[in-house]
């Protein structure tokens, strides 16, 4: 591969040589570089980054390399001596300087945030692309009184914008725990107004979103089913669709145009306008295949948008991912026999997830996303659930959406109980063996704070807030629905507009705690409520034992 007796240098006709001239020029300046950092430093690919080193033979320090004198002289001719370097357009380049507390602090955050998790197709973008992408939003759209939904937030997107439009309200659905937890415990150190909720996509979006935002951003899975549902479910989170924006991460190899043509046709399937296309506008630790750059789009529903997002969420595949079992190769759904369904005399009323079609036929069958959607209409004893591959961070939340007595769960992993056990103890007894869970459900608690738990955990499909306080005014019939509410609101602001299946685990696991606490100002407020009454009686003050 030669230019003009240049060794190393792609031909003309590849049309696109000027990353790897920026590759050059760089290792010309007497600077070391891996080729990890050519890679992100100039968007080239992997690939082409390492076939130019191993072509023009730099010299070399380990993993580290650098053009000799010699070699310099060489290719003078394509070096961008004195010129500044070719960026794609980046319409906010010029304000970052001013946000450089802000980038040293994300790089901070990122540094402690959890590590990416191959299986969800994750890659961290550096500090500078998330406060980039906030920068883009403050100068491209009118933010005050915003509302914006991240779609996925790995990046740590929702920070940035928070640091930097603390007048944003920010919602972030996400599937991995790890993530919303350190995303709250971070925005609530901050002082920002972020809050988190569990969304698993394939099943639907986490209702708080729905019709949430005015703004809504993704760096989803690059496949194009990925690309789809992740866009159709920001389309589907927005408060008016055919006025807001999404705004989307996506990049590709350039040796792979034809996967870039099927996620441009999944756009074109939402009948979404590109408003605009940043070309390597957000850069990652990682993904040096793709160069370590995507593009950011701007796109535009319009009014078929909506529609074509819920027709599009009713295909989804669990295999959206690019790697592990969520993977587009991903194993075949849980083969369950017949006999080992009714083993032990249970015998199911419902099948509930991907069950064969030859299993117990006569059972109405329902499927994941109703079954998180809205409570079974009829009453339940027994219920058989069959969790595909994958979608195993929704065991909770399928044991949590009903009342039924007995549910046997079968998961293409190993069950463990530790984390899943604390968390539905008040609702169930858990005993699991191999793939296979067994939850029975416990009789009703006679703790106070136990009982208010169960009255939520048995409404999963309602607002948390709601339930809380009724639960409240059953152990204290002296509160009225105003002081109750007010006592749930100060004491969890993070509970109001959510319902149980959305809420993330972290706040589960402190749900008890949090009970306990409200009781303890449950009791404050009755008191105070009766010093000031006209004819208040301390002697004549109501118990507040556990008969109440």
């Amino acid at each position: 591969m030669e230019d003009e007796g240049k060794p190393g240098l792609p031909a003309p006709a590849d049309m696109d040589p000027r990353r790897l001239h920026r590759a050059l020029t760089l290792l010309s300046k007497g600077e070391w570089w891996t080729p990890a950092a050519l890679v992100r430093e100039t968007a080239a690919p992997r690939r082409a980054v390492e076939a130019l080193l191993a072509e023009i033979g730099p010299e070399r320090s380990g993993d580290r390399f650098r053009l000799g004198s010699d070699q310099v002289r060489r290719y003078a001719e394509v070096l961008d001596a004195g010129r500044p370097p070719f960026s794609p357009a980046d319409p906010v380049e010029h304000l970052l300087p001013e946000h450089a507390a802000v980038v040293e602090r994300l790089h901070e955050l990122i540094e402690r945030a959890p590590r990416s998790r191959q299986a969800l197709d994750h890659v961290a973008a550096t500090p500078e692309t998330v406060v980039r992408r906030a920068l883009l939003l403050g100068a491209r759209f009118w933010l005050r009184d915003t509302r914006l939904l991240c779609v996925g937030d790995h990046d740590l997107t929702s920070l940035a914008i928070g640091m930097i439009h603390p007048h944003v309200q920010t919602t972030v659905v996400d599937i991995d725990e790890r993530i919303l937890a350190f995303i709250d415990s971070a925005a609530a150190g901050l002082g920002l107004d972020v809050r988190t909720r569990w969304a698993d996509l394939r099943l639907g979006l986490a209702p708080a979103a729905r019709g949430y935002a005015d703004l809504a951003i993704t760096d989803p899975p690059y496949s194009p089913d990925g690309i789809g549902l992740f866009v159709a479910r920001a389309i589907e989170g927005l408060r008016e669709p055919a006025r807001g924006r999404v705004l989307l991460a996506y990049g590709a190899s350039e040796r792979t145009p034809m996967l870039a043509l099927k996620v441009q046709k999944a756009l074109l399937d939402l009948n979404v306008v590109s408003e605009a296309v940043y070309p390597d506008f957000n850069r990652y630790f990682g993904a040096e295949a793709i160069g370590s750059a995507a593009d950011l789009y701007i796109l535009r529903p319009t009014t078929k948008s909506l529609p074509a997002a819920t027709a599009r969420s009713e295909q989804v595949s669990t295999a959206i991912y690019t790697q592990g079992p969520q993977a587009v190769e991903s194993r075949e759904p849980v083969a369950v026999p017949v006999d080992e369904v009714t083993a032990g005399g249970f015998q199911p009323d419902a099948l509930v997830g991907g069950w064969p079609k030859g299993v117990l036929p006569k059972l109405p069958r329902v499927r994941l996303t109703t079954w998180l959607a809205k409570p079974y209409a009829a009453r339940l004893g027994q219920v058989a659930v069959a969790l595909p591959a994958g979608l195993e961070s929704a065991l909770p939340r399928v044991l949590l959406a009903t009342r039924a007595g007995h549910l046997r769960v079968y998961t293409a992993e190993e069950v463990r109980l530790g984390e899943l056990a604390k968390v539905l103890d008040p609702v169930y007894e858990l005993a699991a063996r191999g793939g296979v869970l067994e939850a029975v459900r416990r009789p009703l608690p006679q703790d106070e704070a136990e009982r208010v738990v169960r009255t939520i955990m048995d409404r999963a499909h309602g607002k948390i807030a709601n339930s809380w306080r009724d639960a409240l005014i059953v152990l204290r019939p002296e509160l009225n629905k105003r002081q109750a509410r007010t006592v749930v609101d100060e004491t969890a602001p993070w509970a109001k507009d959510v319902t149980l299946l959305e809420l993330p685990l972290h706040r589960l696991r402190d749900l008890l705690g949090a009970v306990r606490d409200s009781l303890v100002r449950a009791e404050r407020a009755v008191q105070e409520a009766v010093a000031q009454a006209p004819s208040a009686d301390p002697a004549a003050a109501p118990s507040l034992g556990p008969g109440q």
